[in-house]
């Protein structure tokens, strides 16, 4: 019997075979990642953006006349009141707005769109067209030149004198957007705490790894794109550069997270491969959305079909990563609870996880668009068309393709990331440390 207390028994030191099999799969890890992060950045350097991009000219929406100021206030009352539409006199509603600058409160003309589907109530903070001064400049040049014709405001907003009375009037005061940096900032924030709380350092890491991606995105994939760079180059070379960034930073560098980097990168391949020819062979333009169809009148090298192939592309890489990274991890945990499992039982069980992987992203990537689309589809619903010709039609193929596309290229990932993992972890996994079977 034992003196109350237990002696663990020691761990064999991993033999000169397994060292050398360990090493052997480093080497090859590092063979294929080093040389694929090398062309990566070369081929970066080589399409980066110059930014030049004179030959392209959008009208800001946003842009002021002279004269016209962009306000903020907060909503106090709303009413209705007359108000000139055009040539014809109407019923207006107007939100009673105190000026975040100060002075008295004015009478801010509602969009009737907003009325209709949200409203506005007191509280809410909003921003405005200020037209005063240029209505208060036209009435003056009115009174000086009595026979001159007083120009209307453009849009169809027409000037009044904020000091002006009875009839039928057009506004001084327009409704542009409410102002959510408040709601849009709190949820940032309590995003970033739910994350760092439940992930702790690791999930800060992945904030900041997101926040790089973006950066590519911004720096380098966008202004490509307007300049007529060749989508496809620019989606895979962005799309690996943010993996490689986000995988590492994330999860730190080891031989798993270079396991799923390998099976994304191969994922972005099939996932390219396929959005490439899916683009030609189905004929998506694009230009069937109000955002696609601004752009073909913009001229210069941009390519709407090519900024859709690039969104195919980039539009999986969520699902991609989210796939191989939790495959891998699968593989080291089920080895590393049973180090002695035979390749072929480790990727069979491996495998099965991944199985219900698939089936829960699939119907997560599907969902996501689905729900990103409900106006389109209901008004494709309420078209009364054939089922197979509401799927087919310019209006929804390119969401079909998109989940088609990147369903796809996500489900072959797995058995590819699955197999790698299974490889690498037989060379570098516990079994080494743990000796011999007993």
């Amino acid at each position: 019997m034992g003196g109350g207390h237990s002696h663990a028994d020691p761990v064999e030191a991993p033999s000169r075979a397994a060292t050398v099999a360990r090493r052997r799969a480093t080497w090859i890890l590092a063979a294929v990642l080093v040389p694929l992060g090398l062309v990566t950045l070369v081929a970066m350097v080589l399409l980066w953006p110059s930014g030049n991009r004179a030959d392209l000219k959008l009208s800001n929406p946003y842009a002021l006349a002279q004269g016209v100021t962009m306000d903020t206030g907060t909503v106090q009352q709303v009413a209705q009141s007359g108000c000139q539409k055009g040539q014809q006199p109407s019923q207006c509603t107007f939100a009673v707005t105190q000026p975040d600058a100060g002075g008295m409160a004015v009478r801010v003309a509602m969009n009737p769109d907003v009325m209709v589907s949200h409203g506005v109530k007191p509280g809410d903070r909003i921003r405005y067209l200020n037209l005063s001064k240029i209505q208060q400049a036209q009435q003056q040049g009115s009174s000086d030149s009595p026979q001159a014709e007083a120009p209307g405001a453009s849009g169809g907003a027409q000037a009044e004198s904020p000091g002006a009375s009875g009839g039928a009037q057009s506004p001084s005061f327009v409704f542009v957007d409410f102002v959510r940096t408040v709601p849009l900032l709190l949820l940032a924030g309590l995003y970033a705490v739910v994350v760092v709380a439940v992930a702790r350092w690791r999930g800060l890491r992945a904030l900041l790894g997101l926040g790089g991606a973006f950066a590519v995105l911004a720096l380098f994939i966008l202004p490509g794109l307007v300049e007529g760079k060749p989508p496809l180059l620019l989606a895979l070379v962005g799309s690996t550069v943010i993996m490689m960034g986000v995988l590492y930073f994330a999860h730190g560098v080891s031989a798993r997270t270079s396991t799923a980097l390998l099976g994304t990168v191969f994922g972005l391949g099939v996932t390219a491969a396929l959005a490439s020819w899916a683009m030609d062979a189905g004929n998506l333009t694009g230009v069937g959305a109000h955002p696609a169809a601004s752009l073909v009148n913009l001229g210069g090298n941009l390519s709407v079909s090519g900024i859709i192939l690039c969104g195919l592309i980039i539009a999986s890489l969520g699902a991609l990563n989210d796939v191989t990274v939790t495959q891998a991890s699968a593989v080291w945990e089920l080895y590393e609870l049973a180090p002695h499992t035979p390749a072929r039982r480790l990727f069979s069980s491996a495998l099965r996880i991944g199985r219900d992987h698939i089936a829960s992203t699939v119907y997560t990537i599907a969902f996501a668009y689905a729900g990103a689309a409900l106006p389109l589809l209901i008004i494709v619903a309420l078209y009364d068309r054939p089922l197979l010709d509401a799927l087919t039609g310019s209006e929804l193929a390119e969401e079909v393709v998109r989940t088609l596309v990147g369903s796809t290229g996500l489900v072959l990932a797995i058995p590819m990331t699955t197999a790698i993992a299974v490889a690498v972890v037989k060379a570098t996994g516990a079994a080494r440390l743990a000796g011999p079977e007993p």
